[in-house]
């Protein structure tokens, strides 16, 4: 019982530190003069999901550009992988793309306007031999053919949706694997260009699909990882 205390604490902490964060963002883009309003929302929950759309569309009055960014993964090889694990990797990276896309495209549809940008990932598109993560394989795999059926089912409301592939870029999720000897090594003999992703080196594919200029490109998945998937 203590152990759970003690877990559901730190938990708490964690939280509280993310929403800091959140805010802290949300008062810079104020700073600039644009609007901002930050919304926790568990982007599993079909219900918060809706409430989270029905929100934004009453702050902003439409949505303009969706971004589905959010993930997560439990790691292992197809032979160890348990349900449990799969079911979470797949509802993180998979399923809550379906949702959140759903509650805003419906708006979307309305004002016959949308940019949706699904974040996808190299390994949806190749395996790999440093690490096993089939559940995560198989999700972002999910998301670029996902990307590809939106695009061609909501085309008729001038709603654009693509996909972006991230390489190696180091996050919260990733700083502990990336930082390691064996994988940057792993890295290093991968990727052509020999190094991990810098920040802000993924900034001008998402701009870019958000922009007028993309207005005649949907169903496309942008690959930013330092040429891996060429070779």
């Amino acid at each position: 019982m203590a152990t759970g205390f003690a877990k559901q604490g730190a938990d708490l902490v964690i939280m509280a530190r993310r929403l800091e964060r959140l805010e802290a963002v949300a008062e810079t883009i104020r700073t600039l003069g644009v609007r901002c309003l930050p919304i926790r929302c568990d982007v599993t929950d079909t219900e918060a999901v809706n409430k989270a759309a029905e929100e934004a569309i009453a702050f902003f009055g439409k949505v303009d550009v969706l971004v589905n960014n959010a993930g997560a993964s439990r790691n292992a090889g197809v032979l160890e992988m348990t349900d449990e694990d799969w079911d979470f990797t797949m509802q993180a990276d998979l399923t809550s793309v379906f949702k959140v896309t759903r509650a805003f495209a419906k708006y979307m549809a309305q004002e016959k306007y949308g940019r949706i940008i699904n974040i996808a990932s190299i390994y949806g598109q190749v395996g790999n031999t440093a690490m096993d993560t089939v559940a995560y394989h198989s999700s972002k795999g999910g998301v670029i053919n996902f990307t590809r059926a939106v695009a061609a089912e909501l085309a008729k409301y001038n709603i654009t949706c693509n996909a972006i592939s991230p390489g190696y870029f180091e996050t919260e999720l990733t700083a502990d694997t990336l930082k390691t000897e064996a994988f940057t090594q792993f890295m290093q003999t991968s990727v052509p260009l020999g190094r991990y992703g810098r920040e802000g080196e993924l900034n001008a594919a998402a701009v870019f699909l958000a922009s007028d200029e993309a207005s005649y490109i949907t169903g496309q998945n942008i690959k930013v990882d330092g040429g891996y998937t060429s070779v």
